[in-house]
């Protein structure tokens, strides 16, 4: 069967998105860019919970209008020709090369048909997907910052879940990679 990656970014003190919502802190050196393209290249296909694509879509489609930065326009490009699927009750399609599948289940035909699939983000999509036991590795990406607040990367929902540590490293002289696999 094939693989289910989460790639999150993560501050120090465990969350995704900042008290307000927001997510202008992590900060893509070359070292984690260059991470984030060869996961990204191997991936058949990216994985989008329904808030995470409304962003996601909203931004790469025409990155270089609004960012010069070279992760940006380096993942521009790939973002854009790479199958997307997005798990969604209530979107009924979506452009940019995107298949819609309504839950959990939709995920796992995906991976029992073969297609190695990298989760970006989300925190409601994961918790779904590893209570059903369909993610095989969680690539955190912890970052320098402290938020105080905000929406976890783990909610307590997901309960206890024994992992084995794969891979450790600092990118960028910044942030630190973390891989685990499921035990």
């Amino acid at each position: 069967m094939a693989e289910l990656v989460h790639f999150v970014h993560q501050s120090l003190d465990g969350f995704i998105e900042g008290p307000n919502g927001e997510f202008d802190w992590p900060v893509m050196g070359p070292e984690m860019s260059e991470d984030a393209r060869a996961l990204s290249e191997r991936a058949d296909a990216f994985l989008y919970g329904r808030a995470v694509w409304d962003m996601m879509s909203g931004f790469w489609p025409r990155a270089e209008e609004h960012s010069q930065d070279p992760h940006d326009l380096a993942f521009a490009p790939l973002w854009r020709a790479k199958p997307k699927v997005v798990v969604s009750r209530t979107l009924e399609r979506a452009d940019w090369n995107t298949t819609v599948v309504r839950g959990v289940e939709g995920v796992a035909e995906l991976k029992a048909a073969g297609r190695e699939l990298v989760l970006f983000g989300g925190s409601a999509l994961a918790a779904d997907l590893t209570r059903h036991g369909l993610v095989d590795e969680y690539r955190v990406f912890v970052h320098p910052v402290v938020l105080g607040g905000g929406k976890p990367a783990f909610p307590a929902s997901v309960g206890r879940l024994g992992l084995t540590l794969a891979e450790s490293r600092v990118l960028d002289s910044q942030a630190v990679l973390l891989r685990y696999r499921r035990a």
